[in-house]
């Protein structure tokens, strides 16, 4: 007999409507959706059902395996760690972020990122992963031994997504070194002059390798068919350099011009999820609401705080009138997948697969009450 659940009593969230139904799961995937009363099965009291989320970008596996710095956390309990929070907030597929190239201090060392790759590949092997982990490998352009590190990723099939990024004071996030200083001073607690020889280093550095690491990497994804994503564009010489190298995403750009121009060339624009929560950038940037209501945002991603994900579509929905609660869902499960060539999920439609997630209201902030892949329930 195969496997199959009923879930009844549902506001099933649709690509373009709500209705209020029920959904057969057959063999991990939807195999019907029906409108009207169906009284067998799981009753879901009328909650939210959504599908399941789609993370492109989420550094918050690197907190756990380095909470504090110099620290080191074992890799598989970081992983779990990790995966239990970002399952609870209703993510079943994430691309966890591995930096590659340090752009600072202490950074972590050529083959720690495999290592902790490899990790995952063990950890989903033994049956400790409640959501799909893929690798989004972060490759700061501009630091003399970014490629050493990639070097170890160039063959891998679970790397899905790779960002050609420069922090370098100057460029893209950091525009100024204002805000450079604001934001690396304090976080590293070097003297002036520790702080000032850091600089002169960075922007030698992104000088000399940022331009011919970014093609290295970007020919090598598109041999490949990895997505690239370009990181902070700021202006239309930077969304032309994307274009050029195949970016299919366009990670935070830090200006509506840049944001317009990644749109009108039929680039994903993603911007965090925490910005939408929050009303702003927490480093001064465009915020990303602004973005929604100039119709040129299409990604949200979790960043740094996982239950962002969930709770970013109905902000948007409540306070943009041109953004229903279905488009905004959208943000978070069909684009993202879409975006990263995975058209087997990300959209509650027959056939795809019963990546799902049951939502209740409550006082604006919405609760994860259970999660679904593939038809099992994982949280």
């Amino acid at each position: 007999m195969p496997r199959e659940t009923v879930i009844h009593n549902a506001r099933i969230v649709l690509a373009d409507e709500i209705v209020s139904g029920s959904v057969l799961i057959r063999e991990g995937k939807i195999a019907d959706i029906a409108t009207g009363a169906v009284h067998t099965g799981e009753d879901w009291e009328g909650d939210y059902l959504i599908p399941g989320l789609v993370e492109l970008h989420t550094d918050h596996l690197e907190g756990h395996y380095s909470p504090r710095p110099g620290v080191r956390w074992d890799k598989l309990a970081a992983i779990q760690a990790h995966d239990a929070q970002v399952a609870s907030a209703g993510i079943t597929t994430v691309f966890d972020c591995l930096r590659l190239g340090s752009d600072e201090k202490k950074g972590f060392n050529v083959g720690e990122m495999r290592e902790m790759a490899d990790a995952l590949e063990q950890a989903a092997e033994e049956g400790r992963l409640r959501a799909e982990h893929l690798l989004h490998l972060r490759c700061e352009v501009s630091a003399p031994d970014v490629l050493d590190h990639f070097e170890p990723f160039r063959e891998d099939p679970n790397v899905g997504l790779v960002s050609l990024m420069d922090h370098a004071p100057g460029q893209r996030q950091f525009q100024t070194l204002e805000q450079y200083t604001i934001y690396y001073k304090g976080k590293t607690g070097m003297s002036d002059e520790e702080f000032r020889e850091f600089v002169r280093r960075r922007q030698e550095n992104s000088r000399e390798f940022a331009a011919p690491h970014r093609r290295v990497l970007a020919d090598h994804c598109r041999a490949r068919g990895v997505t690239i994503a370009s990181h902070d564009d700021a202006t239309l010489d930077h969304v032309a350099e994307s274009i050029d190298h195949g970016v299919a995403l366009a990670e935070f750009p830090t200006s509506l011009e840049a944001a317009r121009a990644s749109h009108a060339a039929g680039l994903s624009v993603l911007m965090g999820a925490p910005n939408i929560v929050r009303g702003k950038s927490h480093s001064g940037n465009i915020a990303a609401r602004d973005l929604a209501a100039a119709g040129v945002l299409d990604v949200l991603s979790s960043d740094y705080v996982p239950i962002s994900l969930i709770h970013a579509p109905f902000v948007l929905a409540d306070q943009e009138e041109a953004i229903s609660l279905p488009a905004a869902i959208a943000l978070v499960t069909a684009t993202p997948a879409r975006t990263v060539g995975l058209d087997d999920r990300g959209e509650i439609a027959v056939g795809k697969r019963a990546d799902l997630v049951r939502i209740r209201r409550i006082h604006g902030v919405p609760i994860v009450r259970s999660v679904w892949r593939e038809g099992m329930r994982v949280a």
